[in-house]
């Protein structure tokens, strides 16, 4: 969510230099992504899987807390020590890796607690301190790249910290104080926890996660190395700005994102404490065809509006040449989304290997599509990528699943919301773009569809809403 909300700003004239500046900070949280999978290295979903397994749960939050704790703080030494080093590799400017390896660090020790939040079903702390680090992010954004330079020209305080063609440095000094907030918040979690370290739990564990980093890694490829690949691969010149211009008109697929992600935060901890209850597999395809039928519905719907949100969203027209990748973006990300309701069945069957396998062979499909293509496509090579990896995953986690943990989908149902809806997306968008008297009518339909399909469903679930109130 913080980032759909900032690309108004970065993408508002004047705000940052040029659209090749947006591009540069793109780069920069690709690698964000890709050591926050390395320092999390599967932990998290160690923690529920041995937190809902093992009697002792405090040993389980102990030693995974202290291994959280001593690896981080390894990580933050080594990159302090090393960081011209690594800027000169990765050709970013060493006073950002500076800010980047503290905020690493200060994210990393929020992952235990965090995850002992949603474990233990805390969901309005949970989201109150996840509301509030967006918040102080946002409004330290505002306030630095928008106000401060007004500010210091009348008064002597702000005067002494504005610093003129400081504003990525600025972006990440937001982020830093927000996550530094954060950990502050969270520290009632380091006071109460039983540092106890258990090596033999910890080795269950460890070999439990190394497979979900392994997929971790394979999937921050999928997601964001298309950003470094265009940067090495496309001409110097142009490089940045159709990074800046796919990375800005990528984030209108947010809204897919944000269900997929929502959905996955609240059915991970379900999927693992309902494992062992009576037919769970009955529950987990209903899961799915209400998953696959809601964000069906999404997926039309930002496809139809497209061209009226992006104004609001991508501010200005130097983005709007990269609109072509939106649909394929949002169904990718839906992909995503199925591919993990079907990964259930390797996570609570302690087959997490197979995930590995999965994502890394969805990370050669991007890999390979990115770096055939991109000299040729630029970034339409990149989004078709990410579209063929995510697919080719949840198809393959569907086939692994059939054998080792069957689950009776309703194929039907799913794949004709499927159909319908990229059917009607691809007519609106690629035929009829901005033609209200084709989308919405289309859109229309497509809802009739889905009412007459799950009416008793809905009503059920508004039935229970209004019970619950």
């Amino acid at each position: 969510m913080l980032s759909f909300l900032l690309v108004p700003l970065y993408t508002t004239d004047g705000v940052l230099s040029s659209v090749a500046e947006y591009g540069e900070i793109s780069v920069i949280f690709s690698y964000f992504v890709i050591f926050n999978v390395v320092l999390a290295y599967g932990m998290e979903t160690a923690f529920f899987r041995f937190f809902n397994k093992e009697k002792d749960k405090d040993q389980v939050v102990g030693t995974s807390t202290i291994s959280l704790i001593l690896s981080s703080f390894g990580f933050f030494a080594l990159a302090l020590i090393f960081q011209n080093q690594i800027a000169s590799f990765i050709d970013i400017d060493v006073k950002y890796i500076n800010l980047v390896i503290w905020i690493l660090l200060l994210d990393a020790l929020v992952i235990i607690p965090f995850a002992w939040l949603r474990a233990n079903e805390k969901p309005k702390r949970y989201a109150i301190i996840k509301i509030l680090n967006v918040v102080i992010n946002l409004g330290l954004n505002l306030f630095f790249l928008l106000a401060l330079k007004d500010l210091a020209s009348n008064n002597s305080f702000f005067e002494s910290i504005y610093k003129p063609n400081f504003e990525i440095s600025y972006i990440f000094i937001a982020n830093l104080i927000a996550s530094a907030v954060t950990l502050v918040l969270m520290m009632p979690f380091y006071a109460k926890v039983k540092f106890v370290f258990n090596s033999q739990l910890w080795k269950s564990m460890f070999r439990y996660a190394f497979p979900v980093l392994v997929a971790g890694i394979a999937f921050s490829i999928n997601e964001t190395f298309d950003r470094i690949l265009l940067k090495e691969l496309l001409p110097a010149d142009v490089a940045e700005t159709d990074i800046g211009m796919y990375s800005a008109c990528y984030k209108i697929a947010v809204f897919m994102t944000l269900f997929a992600t929502a959905y996955r935060l609240g059915i991970e901890p379900y999927f693992f404490s309902h494992s062992k209850s009576d037919n769970p597999q009955k529950n987990y395809a209903k899961i799915l065809e209400l998953f696959v039928a809601f964000g069906s519905v999404i997926l039309l719907f930002v496809v139809v509006f497209a061209d009226l949100l992006k104004p609001y969203i991508v501010r200005s027209e130097a983005y709007w040449e990269a609109m072509w990748i939106v649909p394929i973006v949002l169904l990718a990300n839906f992909c995503l989304g199925i591919y993990h309701n079907l990964s259930v069945w390797y996570k609570i069957t302690d087959r997490t290997k197979f995930g590995a396998y999965i994502s890394v062979f969805g990370a050669i499909i991007t890999l390979a599509i990115n770096l055939f293509f991109i000299k040729e496509y630029s970034y339409k090579a990149s989004a078709i990528a990410t579209l063929v990896a995510y697919a080719v995953m949840m198809l393959l986690s569907y086939y692994f699943g059939r054998k080792y943990y069957p689950i009776p989908y309703n194929l039907k149902k799913i794949g004709l919301y499927l159909f319908v809806s990229v059917l009607f997306s691809v007519i609106s968008f690629y035929y009829f773009r901005e033609n209200y008297l084709v989308g919405i009518p289309l859109l229309i339909v497509f809802l009739g569809i889905i009412y007459n399909s799950e009416k008793n469903q809905i009503n059920q679930l508004l039935k229970r809403n209004v019970q619950q109130s």
